[in-house]
């Protein structure tokens, strides 16, 4: 799989600007994990061309659910940070596992992901930290539970609900965390839900963190919540960026929809994201290269830097091969 990082490298400024900035290289993306048994049927490989020649308007026809799905990663962001030592996230991820009694070693993650398709597997996790020894905390009274002996099971509890009846108890919603956190020096892990909206936390048995952005005005200290049996780590967060990341991403999706016509209003209703739209609009006779190109003129200078690594997947069970080949992610400026 690859991963396409957007970094944030400077504020934002005008969004129609930014928003052009952004959405040119997630249609790059788009075009990157188009099927190449796709785009050869239209017959690039016989005309010698290659796949930036595609017309714009065919972009949305060419792409297939499932077969180079784009996902938004906030999560991975995150899983990322702490993987390699960002202080302003692993030294809060520290104090949030003090308060889980993980108190040894230095924290990191593994990204719990399963794909839309649902196959059921793990996304670039550094599977060998997960041991025949490796406990899942839960914050309840008890023996912790081996979570080697139940990862397919909360993978399939993601998209069959009758399988959680089989978790344990003390367990039974961790199939929904987004990342286990931990450490391997006392091989303890506690499962963790990431929201990019804070509204959205929400508790379940086995969770034991929450990370949400931190606001600005608002506390963004490492703090119990009893009411949700949560520990609240606040990370930070440009929020101006991410919505207008977000934002960008519903207007691809909106208009490859539309085969890049202009989509009715109530799709996009804002007039920032109309303007948008209709600069890729004016352009969907042309080839994808050459339309990236045209608009780096109205794009914000500097906003992103852009590039790719290579991820493996992990299959759990039935070893179906991966399906999602793209995942884009944004990475805000931590430093704002």
């Amino acid at each position: 799989m690859e991963i396409r990082n957007q970094r944030q490298a400077r504020p934002v400024a005008d969004p129609v600007a930014a928003k052009v900035a952004i959405v040119r290289p997630i249609v790059a993306s788009v075009l990157r994990s188009l099927n190449s048994e796709v785009v050869d049927a239209i017959g690039l490989a016989r005309d010698n061309l290659v796949r930036g020649s595609i017309p714009l308007h065919l972009l949305g026809r060419l792409r297939r659910a499932g077969d180079g799905d784009l996902g938004i990663a906030f999560e991975y962001a995150i899983h990322d940070a702490i993987c390699s030592g960002e202080p302003t996230v692993s030294e809060r991820i520290q104090d949030a596992l003090k308060l889980c009694n993980i108190r040894r070693g230095d924290p990191t993650s593994i990204f719990f992901a399963i794909e839309k398709s649902g196959s059921e597997q793990f996304i670039n996790t550094q599977i060998e930290l997960i041991t025949d020894q490796s406990c899942a905390l839960s914050g309840r009274q008890g023996r912790p539970v081996k979570l080697k002996n139940h990862l397919a099971r909360l993978a399939a509890a993601f998209r069959r609900p009758n399988t959680r009846t089989g978790l344990p108890q003390s367990i039974n919603g961790l199939w929904k965390a987004d990342l286990f956190l931990g450490s391997p020096t006392p091989d303890r892990w506690v499962g963790t839900t990431v929201k990019s909206n804070p509204r959205q936390l929400e508790p379940a048995t086995g969770l034991r963190i929450g990370l949400v952005p931190a606001s600005s005005g608002r506390g963004d200290s490492v703090r119990k919540d009893s009411h949700r049996d949560l520990v609240i780590c606040p990370i930070p967060h440009d929020e101006s960026y991410m919505q207008a990341f977000y934002e960008s991403w519903r207007i691809v999706q909106a208009l490859m929809q539309t085969d890049f016509q202009m989509p009715r209003e109530p799709a996009l209703p804002s007039p920032v994201d109309r303007e948008v739209a209709r600069i890729f609009v004016e352009r969907r006779q042309f080839g994808v290269a050459d339309v990236i190109e045209a608009t780096e003129a109205f794009a914000q200078p500097h906003l992103l830097e852009t590039n790719s690594i290579q991820v493996r997947q992990d299959p759990l069970k039935d070893g179906r091969a991966p399906e999602t080949s793209t995942v884009v992610v944004p990475y805000p400026r931590l430093d704002l």
